[in-house]
């Protein structure tokens, strides 16, 4: 993906790519929005099923996928991660012409797959198995964890 995308969106925000640069600023909003206390502030907090940090510094830009999707808790709830995915959609058009999106959620968190539900997104039969050798810092409160797998046709 090209790191010159841009876009300014609705209230004023600006998304952009995010560089290997941003890769400790990138891991710290993750696993503030995922992960901890200060993730209770919001309504995507993992805290009770992990102790881990969801991610390294290290493994931000090994993989891309829709699952990192984050927004700080303190700004939930005020649109920004609508915005986010309607901007990642059209990236995903533009620059890869892909014609499906998929994503990954966690089969606990009905309160995610309902958001992502209302985007467009239908859940499909698949799932993955959840990679618990690939916790970071931490470990998995929970054995029975697995992805259920999301899908949006984008053309």
């Amino acid at each position: 993906m090209s790191t010159q995308s841009s876009a300014k969106v609705g209230s004023g925000l600006t998304f952009r790519t995010a560089t290997l640069s941003d890769a400790a600023a990138v891991r710290a909003l993750v696993v503030s929005a995922f992960r901890g206390d200060s993730s209770r502030e919001g309504w995507t907090t993992e805290a009770d099923l992990f102790t881990d940090e969801r991610i390294s510094e290290a493994g931000v830009g090994a993989v891309v996928q829709l699952g990192m999707v984050a927004v700080a808790p303190k700004k939930q709830g005020q649109g920004i991660g609508k915005l986010l995915i309607t901007h990642l959609e059209e990236i995903a058009i533009k620059e890869y012409k892909a014609e499906t999106m998929e994503l990954y959620v966690i089969w606990l968190r009905e309160d995610v797959i309902n958001f992502y539900a209302r985007r467009g997104f239908i859940k499909t039969e698949r799932t993955k198995p959840f990679p618990y050798a690939e916790l970071v810092n931490g470990k998995a409160l929970r054995l029975d964890l697995y992805f259920v797998v999301l899908e949006k046709r984008l053309l």
